[in-house]
């Protein structure tokens, strides 16, 4: 077996599975806890053996639950480097406000005993 036949049929795998961990991620109808661990599983397993090229950023940019899933494998070397810079802080700014709400007073001129 020659080595681009093995990187096709690698790339093919993960296309695959990509496509299914998508169509599990957006099913109408619950699905089994068994059958979509064994899908992430088996991705898990492909994702070890990938070499970062274009094909793959081109799969990761197609399929948002295996770049997720990509990303969390690889978040040791390279933290979130798959999402996007301007969603990662809008989501920061969105927390502080959220925790900036929630430490002020809801009735900052009512003292306590007064309806």
């Amino acid at each position: 077996m020659n080595a681009s036949h093995t990187t096709a049929s690698h790339m093919t795998n993960l296309v695959t599975l990509a496509e299914l961990l998508e169509r599990l991620e957006h099913s109408a109808v619950p699905v089994a806890a068994e059958q979509y661990r064994s899908v992430v599983m088996h991705l898990v397993d492909e994702f070890a053996d990938v070499t970062p090229d274009p094909a793959l950023g081109v799969l990761l940019d197609t399929h948002p639950a295996a770049a997720e899933l990509y990303e969390n494998l690889n978040y040791q070397h390279a933290g979130l480097c798959r999402t996007s810079l301007d969603v990662a802080l809008g989501a920061e700014l969105k927390a502080k406000e959220a925790i900036a709400q929630a430490m002020r007073p809801r009735n900052p001129g009512a003292t306590h005993g007064q309806s």
